[in-house]
């Protein structure tokens, strides 16, 4: 029994099935037993460590050229139910911003990603999807990540948004990582194009605050083989910061009995 690494979608989430056989390659288009029933995908990778996953279930089959038209129709009909969906809910005076839309391969349910700023009772909304499209609909509120990761885009560095290009999981982001890192607290330069916190700022956290460890904050007068003075600056990777004493800045390099273990 081997274990893959199956999307559903580009760049989507990477969901583990197991197979019977090792043969299955990256880009394999497979049809997998989900809760929601069957799902075309494709295989992302083949999953070499022992994966400790509860209720992992199979990879059915490898898709044939029949599976695969029938993914492809199924595509065509999401489209066009996104777009029913935008008119039907401009109609119904909600305020809903639609992100996709999809059906699972056996088209036994139609799901649509959408954000909005409140609740939205979206009740006429599904019942007049259901009417058209004669399958059980489901409507799921996401959070503003989830629709940068879907649309994608650029970032600040220039290159593709990470949510879309590789991150699988964003974790907790908080303002203390923006401090933690000697950042300035300016929007423009630390929140993303989704209007949040740059998930970015988690990758070196953790060595901004192992360095951190013995080091003064701006602002600290601290005592120096030159003098008493107060700290100007910090240089926290490098471990040094730069003291004001009398007029005169020194760089002072922390001792290295002070550095971390």
């Amino acid at each position: 029994m081997q274990t893959y690494g199956v999307t559903f979608k580009e760049k989507g989430k990477i969901y583990y099935f197991n197979y019977d056989e090792d043969d299955l390659e990256p880009k394999q288009e497979v049809i997998v037993e989900t809760e929601n029933g069957e799902q075309f995908g494709w295989v992302e990778k083949r999953i070499q460590e022992e994966l400790n996953l509860m209720n992992i279930k199979d990879i059915v089959r490898k898709a044939t050229e029949d599976d695969k038209k029938r993914n492809k129709k199924n595509q065509v009909d999401a489209a066009k139910a996104l777009n029913d969906a935008k008119r039907i809910a401009n109609e119904l005076d909600l305020s809903m911003n639609f992100i996709d839309a999809s059906f699972n391969f056996e088209r036994k349910q139609l799901l649509f990603h959408f954000t909005a700023e409140e609740r939205i009772d979206f009740r006429q909304l599904a019942k007049s999807l259901a009417n058209i499209y004669k399958t059980r609909i489901e409507l799921r509120q996401v959070g503003i990540r989830d629709k940068a990761k879907a649309i994608g885009g650029i970032g600040k560095c220039g290159r593709c948004l990470c949510c879309r290009n590789f991150l699988d999981h964003v974790g907790n982001i908080s303002i203390n990582m923006v401090k933690n890192q000697n950042i300035a607290i300016n929007p423009s330069k630390i929140n993303g194009q989704c209007g949040r916190l740059l998930c970015c700022l988690t990758y070196e956290d953790e060595e901004y605050t192992r360095c951190q460890k013995g080091m003064p904050q701006v602002g600290d007068i601290v005592k120096t083989d030159y003098g008493e003075g107060k700290v100007t600056s910090v240089d926290i990777l490098n471990r040094m910061y730069k003291v004001d004493i009398n007029g005169t800045r020194y760089e002072i390099k922390v001792n290295c009995e002070n550095c971390p273990k």
